[in-house]
């Protein structure tokens, strides 16, 4: 069973980037065998207006220059610009970034689409999730 598994980068080594961060996600397939199949960029214009508006509709309390309103807990891009950077890649099984946040989480699940907050070396998340969903795929024991 072939899918494809998204991954957040900024140097194409490393699992380094938060999900609001990436400004592409590098995809790789993965079958018999795991390869990279390229990177799809994310519309940084589109999602930039999407918080703008958010911020004028919604951010009572003032927002940072990280984007982030007071403690209302989802960013200034709120649930609108969630949607968009999950719609670049909702044909993965999974995404694998530094760190996912709530909000984001929450979409991903609504959409069976696992996530994986892991910081190591592109090649090692992927292998140990390959692995893992191997055995989930075959119905094997995950205990060892």
């Amino acid at each position: 069973m072939s899918y494809k598994i998204a991954v957040g980068s900024s140097d194409g080594v490393n699992v380094d980037l938060k999900f609001g961060e990436v400004s592409k996600f590098l995809i790789y397939d993965i079958d018999d065998d795991i390869r990279f199949v390229g990177a799809r960029k994310v519309d940084k214009r589109s999602l930039d207006n999407t918080i703008k508006a958010d911020v004028s509709a919604n951010c009572n309390s003032g927002c940072s220059s990280d984007n982030s309103c007071g403690n209302r807990g989802n960013g200034c891009g709120g649930e609108e610009g969630v949607l968009k950077l999950i719609s670049t890649i909702n044909d993965c099984r999974c995404v694998v970034c530094k760190k996912v946040g709530f909000q984001a989480q929450k979409q991903f699940e609504k959409r069976a689409i696992a996530v994986f907050d892991v910081e190591m070396p592109i090649k090692e998340a992927i292998d140990k999730i390959a692995s893992y969903y191997k055995k989930i795929d075959h119905h094997q024991s995950l205990r060892k």
